[in-house]
C-alpha cells in the first residue's frame, strides 16, 4: 500500500512540476519588483508608503531580488501591495521526479555492484559485463521498491 501511495504522490507532484515547466519563468531584465512597480507607474516612495516601509527599503528589495537574496515573504508582501499573487515552485528542464529517482538508484546500485565485483575479481570469480548490467538493474529496482531513502545517503 505504501508504494502505491508513494507512486500516487510522485505522479501528482510530477504533474505540478510539468505545469510549472510550461510557465515562462524568465525574469524581466530589471527584476519583477522593479518591472511591475515601473509598469504601474509607482515610485519607490509610493510603493514604500503602500507597504508601510521606506522608499530605501523598496530599493534594497529590488537589489536583493537581482542578487537572488530577496525572501519569499518580501516577494509575497510586494505582490499583495501590487494587487497580485506570488506563486513559486520547482520545475525540471529535462527530467521528472521518477527519472531523477531512477538515475540516482542506478548510480547507487552501480557503486554497490562495483564493490562486490571487485571482491569477486580478487577471488577469480568475476562476472560477465551482461551479468553486471543485470545485477545493477536488479539492485536499482530493489532500492526503489524496498528502501528508497537509501538513495540520498
Amino acid at each position: 500500500m505504501k508504494n502505491s501511495v508513494s507512486n500516487l504522490q510522485l505522479e501528482q507532484l510530477n504533474k505540478k512540476i510539468r505545469t510549472f515547466k510550461k510557465v515562462s519563468l524568465l525574469t524581466p531584465p530589471g527584476g519583477w519588483i522593479f518591472s511591475v512597480r515601473s509598469s504601474l507607474g509607482m515610485s519607490l516612495a509610493q510603493l514604500g508608503k503602500k507597504m508601510g516601509i521606506s522608499a530605501q527599503s523598496i530599493g534594497e528589495m529590488e537589489q536583493r531580488e537581482k542578487q537572488g537574496s530577496v525572501s519569499l515573504k518580501n516577494l509575497d508582501d510586494l505582490a499583495k501591495a501590487f494587487g497580485l499573487r506570488l506563486t513559486y515552485g520547482f520545475y525540471s528542464p529535462g527530467n521528472d521526479l521518477k527519472k531523477i529517482i531512477d538515475d540516482r538508484a542506478y548510480k547507487v546500485a552501480e557503486q554497490i555492484v562495483a564493490r562486490t565485483h571487485k571482491t569477486m575479481q580478487l577471488e577469480n570469480q568475476a562476472n560477465s559485463k551482461a551479468r553486471l548490467k543485470r545485477a545493477i538493474k536488479d539492485r536499482a529496482g530493489e532500492i526503489i521498491n524496498k528502501n528508497i531513502k537509501r538513495l540520498w545517503d
